[in-house]
């Protein structure tokens, strides 16, 4: 798995911590479970994009960018990572972020939105029948039209040189797990995007490691795990191995999305408690809450016994529980 032949440029704390989660497991009397600190990744209140950013913005680089623009909704932690990542290597750069349902003051200036400017982007807000794509690319011409280099980056970082930051992840994972001589019967992980599950599911599978279950947050788990296997083709065709056969290997439990992306949901809401009151663990309403619900789910399954391990992906995102207080 040869990554070095990629730009790329430090941004991520890393190793980030795989941690026991011993009180829940004991509540739940399951499996042990552990939780993988990507939440700590430092940059911009950290989070999993810095992983993609990496690899993104190492590309860049070597282009020349010297504005950098991307597509969210409008509590993206992708968005605000982006703008802490262009902050700290001196580039410009502009959110493309769709509105959405809510309007709350809290959505529309809190949480990750404040946190967008205060890192200094330039912030475009659109109608939900926008769309962000065609935005951006017209936005972009117009910055060339104007004698700048823009660098566009797709929805959440989601794309076969974005993924490769989670192609390294399995690694780390599957070293760390080998240090403390200790094996995962699954890695559990939230999933919208696509490309930070699909980005694991090609390391594990380059590196003969643990299987890799998606919670979706949006969407069903057929469109989910098409897409998803999309991203680890792309990431795979990258890396030269597009030999490789992802067939059942990409699963999705579509079972917590609920009433749709950021809507909350029961099961969410014990999620965030639990993690919270048991372990000091804080989650997020739109991706990690719904994803450690489907977490919960699979330890209380009794699929796994309680000698066997399973590992949650914390993909960060907790600057954006400001901006649904009312989903707490």
């Amino acid at each position: 798995m040869d990554l070095l032949r990629f730009s790329r440029v430090p941004l991520a704390r890393l190793p980030t911590p795989i941690e026991p989660l011993p009180r829940l497991s004991t509540h739940l009397g399951g499996p042990q479970l552990y939780v993988k600190r990507d939440d700590c990744t430092g940059l911009g209140l950290g989070g999993n994009k810095l992983r993609k950013l990496e690899f993104l913005l190492g590309e860049a680089r070597v282009q020349g960018a010297d504005t950098v623009l991307t597509v969210g909704a409008m509590q993206s932690n992708h968005a605000r990572q982006t703008a802490a990542a262009c902050a700290r290597l001196g580039l410009d750069c502009e959110l493309i972020l769709r509105r959405g349902g809510h309007a709350t003051e809290a959505y529309l200036h809190g949480g990750n939105v404040l946190l967008d400017r205060l890192f200094g982007a330039r912030l475009h807000v659109l109608a939900t029948q926008e769309s962000r794509e065609d935005f951006m690319a017209a936005r972009a011409e117009m910055l060339r039209g104007e004698g700048r280099t823009p660098y566009c980056i797709p929805v959440g970082g989601s794309c076969g040189l974005g993924n490769l930051g989670y192609v390294a992840c399995a690694g780390e994972i599957l070293a760390q797990a080998a240090d403390k001589k200790m094996k995962f019967e699954a890695v559990v992980v939230a999933t919208g995007s696509g490309g930070t599950q699909g980005g694991l599911v090609a390391g594990m599978q380059l590196l003969d490691g643990a299987p890799v279950i998606g919670i979706a947050v949006e969407g069903d788990r057929r469109e989910q795990e098409a897409l998803a296997t999309r991203q680890a083709v792309e990431s795979l065709r990258l890396l030269g191995r597009a030999d490789i056969d992802l067939s059942g290997q990409v699963n999705v439990m579509d079972d917590f999305v609920g009433p749709g992306y950021a809507r909350p949901t029961d099961a969410m809401r014990e999620a965030l408690g639990l993690g919270a009151r048991f372990e000091g663990l804080v989650l997020d309403p739109v991706y990690t809450g719904k994803a450690f619900a489907g977490f919960l789910s699979l330890a209380r399954s009794g699929r796994f016994d309680k000698k066997q391990s399973l590992l949650f992906v914390h993909t960060g995102g907790t600057p954006g529980l400001f901006g649904y207080p009312e989903s707490v």
